[in-house]
Parts: structure tokens; sequence; C-alpha cells
């Protein structure tokens, strides 16, 4: 009986030494985490507190966990305390790694973040440094995982063979086909040569035209002139013919074409064409030190094409800028259109004849009468 009562004692020791450790690590969690997002809110701005948050859930589970398993080893009739401590350096390495995997990927993601902040403050391009954080932040992730699924036994003979040459060969080649390595080979193309970066104007097609906000490990994200988002997988941007107007000289000629009737007179047309573009404030002087010489004026206008029923003129009008040149020319359109108006200068419109078949009959009848 005495022994009992002396075993009986331990046991309630025991449970209330375990119970105690769990509610007090639980309590250090909670106080580093108020410590951690008061900290990272003054430094970071906040955007440290999702992950932190699950960071204390993980460790306050992980506590609780433990603390189940410790205490039942007390019972060692029911279960066996070998399996239990399997099971608990099991559960604490996977919680390990774990906390170690987000705290990692966390830090590199800010790192980054200042990183790019810093050069975009400074006007440079940070088109690299983002497509770096994806594949760090994801390496992370990758390699946390990796090591995770070692410590399951049956994961273990799967990862031997995949780090053997051959498996590393077979895993490649069947891989290398799909879809997610060509839009990560076609992000690195694309990071590595830089047809077009971060900010740059770009004009995919006539529908897909907008200003590059991102480039990720599968696609690149355009904003487009209606503040619309446009995901382009990058296998298939890097295939695609695109207008870069951002690359090299941003200076842009804009081709303002109007058509006007045979009747009208061309010399006005074409000199008040030139007027309306030469006076718009965003006209811009492409002028060589020879034209200057030469008197060229600073807008070309000349006769291009000869239709059915209208004769087309075209002006080479300069901007800074492909901005600054689709202002120009939605601008200068209308002036030129109320100029036209108020010198008589006729835009046509389309002229059909339309032939009834039931008059022609008619006509076939009264031949014969």
């Amino acid at each position: 009986m005495e022994e009992f009562l002396q075993n009986y004692k331990h046991q309630l020791l025991y449970t209330a030494l375990v119970v105690v450790s769990v509610v007090v690590l639980r309590y250090l969690t909670n106080l580093l985490h108020k410590w951690l997002i008061k900290k990272e809110e003054k430094r970071f701005s906040g955007e440290i507190t999702k992950p932190v948050y699950f960071i204390k859930r993980i460790l306050n589970a992980l506590w609780l966990v433990l603390g189940v398993l410790t205490l039942l080893q007390i019972f060692p009739d029911v279960i066996h305390n070998e399996s239990l401590t399997t099971d608990f350096r099991f559960i604490f390495y996977l919680g390990f790694l774990s906390v170690c995997t987000i705290v990692g990927a966390t830090s590199v993601n800010l790192w980054f973040k200042q990183s790019i902040a810093k050069k975009t403050n400074n006007n440079e391009d940070p088109t690299s440094l983002k497509f770096l954080r994806y594949v760090a932040v994801y390496g992370i992730y990758f390699i946390g995982l990796f090591f995770g699924l070692l410590a399951i036994p049956s994961f273990q003979n799967v990862a031997q063979t995949a780090l053997g040459g051959a498996g590393v060969i077979a895993i490649i080649a069947g891989i290398a086909s799909q879809e997610a390595l060509s839009n990560l080979v076609g992000g690195v193309f694309i990071i590595s040569f830089k047809p077009f970066k971060i900010g740059d104007i770009i004009k995919v097609t006539d529908n897909m035209v907008g200003t590059v906000t991102d480039i990720t490990l599968r696609h690149t994200i355009i904003r487009n002139f209606e503040n619309k988002m446009i995901v382009i997988p990058n296998s298939i941007i890097n295939k695609e013919r695109l207008i870069n107007y951002d690359l090299g000289e941003k200076k842009c000629c804009e081709h303002v074409e109007i058509g006007i009737s045979y009747d009208s007179n061309v010399k006005l047309a074409k000199s008040i064409m030139q007027q309306e573009c030469e006076n718009h404030p965003l006209i811009f002087d492409n002028r060589s030190e020879i034209d200057l010489a030469n008197d060229l004026p600073k807008v070309r206008v000349a006769l291009t094409t000869l239709n059915d029923s209208s004769v087309t003129i075209r002006a080479w009008a300069w901007a800074a800028n492909f901005t600054n040149a689709f202002q120009l020319r939605i601008d200068v359109l209308e002036s030129i259109k109320e100029r036209f108006d108020n010198e008589g200068i006729e835009i046509p419109f389309p002229y059909r004849t339309i032939v009834m078949k039931k008059e022609k009959s008619e006509e076939k009848v009264k031949g014969k009468k």
C-alpha cells in the first residue's frame, strides 16, 4: 500500500511538473510573440506579423503535444516508452524544422523587400532582386519540406534513390517537359537577357499593352491602362514578339493620320496638321543639327496613300515617351478635326450604292414589252 501511494505521489508530481512546464512554455511563447510584434511593427510596419502569428501557433501546439506524450510515459503498460520516445523526437524535430523554415524564409523575404525599396527610391532597376526573392523564399520552403520528408522512414529510400545519379537524371527528364519548368526557365531568361524589366511599358498584342508590375517564377504581370492586371506565363511571353517602349531611348514617334476628300485642299490640310502638332506642349523636337541648319520643320507632314474615296495625310509627331505620345495623339486629333471643320476640309465617310434586285426584274419585264 505504501509503495502504491509512493508511486501515486510520484505520478502526481510528474504530471504537475509536465503541466506547469507546458503552461510556462506557452506563456513564454506568448510573451515572445508580443515582443516580436511590437519590435517588428516599428521596423517593418507590420509586414512580419502574419509569420509571427503562425510561429506562435506552431510552438503552442508543439508544447501541448509534447506535454501529452510526456504524460503518457507514466503508463508503460499501455504504450511502450520506446515508441513514445521516437514520437517525441519526431514531433520535436518537425516543429523545430517548421519554425526554422518560416523564420529563415521570412527573414530572407524582408531583406529582399528592404533592398528592393532602396533600389526603387534610388531610381534603380529592382527586377533582378524581385525575381531572386521568389527563388530564395521558395527554395528555403522546399529545403524545409525536403528535410521534413527525410524524417519519415517511408520517404527515406525514395529520397536516397532520387539523390543518385540515375534518379536525378530521371527526375530532370520527367520534369523538363512540364509547363512549370518551362515557365521557370522563361523567367530566368527574362531576368538574364532583360527584354523588359519592372516598370517598362510593353505591348504584347493590340489588346495587351501596359506596365510590367512583377516577374515571378511562373508568370509576368502587366497592368494595362484600364488598371486591370494581365497575367502571362513566362513560357508564352518569351515566344511573343513584343514592343518595349522603354528599352533604349524613350522618345516615341506618333503617326497622326487623317483621311480627307479628293476635293479638299491638301496643302492647307498639311499646314493645319503641322501647326496643331507643333503647337502642342508635349511635342518633342527630334531634329538633328543638320535639320536645324537646313530649317526643316519640327513635324514632317506628307500625303501617304490614295484611297478609294479619300487621301491619307500623315504627320510624324515626336514625344518624350509613350505616355506623352498617346496624349499628344488624342489631343491633336480633336484640334485638327475642329480646324478642318472651320476651314471647310472634308473628312469623307464611305459611300455605298445599293442595287435592289426587284428593280432589275421590273426593268427586264418592261424591256420585253
